[in-house]
């Protein structure tokens, strides 16, 4: 499993077009010089965000691979910027919010569309959903504040301004900007050979457009599928699907800077012991399954092993197994006994799945319209060879738990361990140890807990950690996971120590969560390792 930690790069502390050129600037040198053990490098506004598994390689080491590069890093003016490219993007000016814009800046429609289109934008940073570029800066007459009430569905393509900046919602998505018009180019479309249209570090400028029909406004991407129609080796068949049952490996790594989710298994201590069980490399694409499982009917002799703490599984209804592996002959039927203990099982199959990876990785992540969960009529196919009904050294239920690979089934009230986050402070810890919070919602983005009030606040929109405890300023508590937005504009006080994790991930909705902060030093020192100033 691996032990994720991280380092901000900090390049200033407000908004500042030439530091984010440098920091763009750093940003390539290091992905043409990539060290082994990183893996992902996010770029923010006035940070970048190295994560690197500390089980392959030594902070220290990070740090002075980025100071090497650093020390390398020639000064530029924002309009020397090296690397980035000059896109342009057709605009019908159409917008819901047009009208609205010119009453409230004084402006007439015809100079909001002038001023808007008039400068060449630098795309400061890529993220909140796969593509979208946050670009500046928006001339001054027409910056006004987000709405005061979000939007909970904005429409796909969307051009928009809020403050000094402006986007394109290049899916649909909620959102609080002013709604100027729509884009007439797809920006993001993972079907595509290159799925992206605009990098972290580009200048765009938008062009108005009239063209004569909606027709010619193009249509929300496909979703990208991550196995084939026809498997070239048949083996299961989905004949009811559970409540959220989905592809994953290990999670699509070094894509971060175009705002792609992580994906990957939520417990992946769970996913790696079943790929065990089935005789497996780390990292094989299997099935996550989420408090209800699918049923399915075998194809072919199979082998199959089953971990996790959310659901037991059942050949033709049968007495549940035990966990570890087993053999399914053609024609049974599995399905799954829900638990009351955990929320997420693996399913893994003896030789893999066969699947279409996409950027590396066959991980669903739906945000980004990449896979989807399984559907009645769905046929998986093995991935590898066929390794039928091989026969492995049988495990008991004692063997299974006393895996180093899985711990004990989770208590009723789980406790997890807190290590000190970027905004860490002593007030925001206290109040995450003051009582137990209780698990209000929840999915694979992250999860809400209720409880005491915890000191929040907001940031430049950076990184973020896998695991942080997230805290808005209404002062509740969301626990983010693997398929949290890339980059964020909220305090960060705590991370989920990374052992912990897969506890996290088999959360059940009302569950009782005690938070134990870990710390050591004055406080003043708590977040300071998680920063490295230029």
């Amino acid at each position: 499993m691996q032990h994720l930690e991280g380092l901000y790069v900090q390049f200033c502390t407000e908004l500042d077009r030439q530091q984010n050129v440098r920091l763009h600037a750093l940003h390539r040198r290091l992905q043409q010089d990539l060290l082994d053990g990183v893996t992902d490098l996010y770029p923010g506004y006035v940070n970048l965000y190295i994560e690197f598994d500390v089980g392959l390689i030594r902070r220290e080491t990070v740090r002075g691979w980025v100071a090497a590069h650093l020390d390398a890093l020639p000064e530029q003016n924002p309009a020397d910027q090296t690397g980035g490219r000059n896109v342009e993007i057709p605009v019908r000016y159409d917008g819901e919010d047009l009208e609205n814009v010119a009453a409230q800046t004084g402006l007439s429609t015809a100079e909001v569309v002038r001023l808007h289109s008039a400068p060449a934008y630098h795309v400061y940073a890529v993220g909140f959903t796969p593509g979208f570029p946050f670009l500046g800066e928006l001339p001054e007459p027409l910056r006004l504040p987000r709405r005061s009430t979000p939007r909970a569905g904005v429409p796909f393509n969307a051009v928009a301004i809020a403050a000094a900046q402006s986007c394109v919602y290049v899916l649909p998505s909620p959102g609080g900007w002013h709604l100027l018009g729509t884009a007439l180019t797809t920006i993001y479309d993972p079907n595509r050979p290159q799925p992206f249209m605009i990098s972290p570090g580009d200048a765009v400028r938008f062009v108005p457009t009239q063209p004569p029909t909606r027709d010619d406004l193009p249509s929300v991407p496909g979703v990208r599928p991550l196995w084939p129609a026809a498997p070239h080796s048949p083996v299961l068949h989905v004949v009811k699907p559970g409540l959220q049952d989905i592809l994953v490996d290990a999670g699509r790594f070094r894509q971060a800077h175009y705002g792609l989710a992580r994906s990957g298994p939520l417990d992946e201590r769970s996913a790696e012991l079943a790929n065990h069980l089935a005789g497996n490399p780390s990292g094989t694409p299997l099935l996550e399954l989420t408090l209800l499982g699918p049923r399915l009917t075998a194809l072919k002799d199979v082998t199959l092993a089953v971990a996790g703490y959310g659901m037991t599984p059942r050949i033709d209804g049968g007495v549940a197994q035990t966990p570890g592996h087993f053999v399914m002959r053609a024609g049974q039927t599995l399905d799954f006994k829900p638990t009351d203990q955990g929320a997420r099982s693996y399913l893994a199959v003896a030789g893999g799945l066969e699947t279409q990876p996409f950027l590396g990785s066959s991980s669903v992540d739906r945000t980004g319209r990449i896979g989807r969960p399984l559907q009645a009529g769905d046929v998986l196919g093995l991935g590898g060879p066929d390794l039928g009904t091989t026969e492995f050294p049988a495990l008991s239920l004692t063997d299974t738990f006393s895996s180093p690979l899985l711990s004990p089934l989770p208590p009723s009230e789980v406790t997890l361990r807190l290590l000190p986050g970027p905004q860490a402070s002593f007030d925001a810890l206290v109040a995450l140890a003051s009582a137990p919070f209780q698990v209000s919602s929840g999915d694979r983005m992250g999860i809400r807990l209720s409880g005491p009030q915890v000191p929040g606040g907001q940031v430049i929109s950076e990184a973020t950690p896998h695991g942080a405890v997230q805290v808005t300023p209404a002062g509740q508590p969301i626990l983010l996971l693997a398929d949290r937005g890339r980059i964020g504009g909220y305090h960060k006080p705590a991370v989920i120590h990374p052992e912990d994790l897969p506890l996290a991930a088999q959360l059940r909705p009302n569950q009782l969560v005690h938070l134990r902060p870990y710390v050591s030093g004055p406080p003043e020192t708590w977040a300071r390792r998680w920063f490295m100033p230029v």
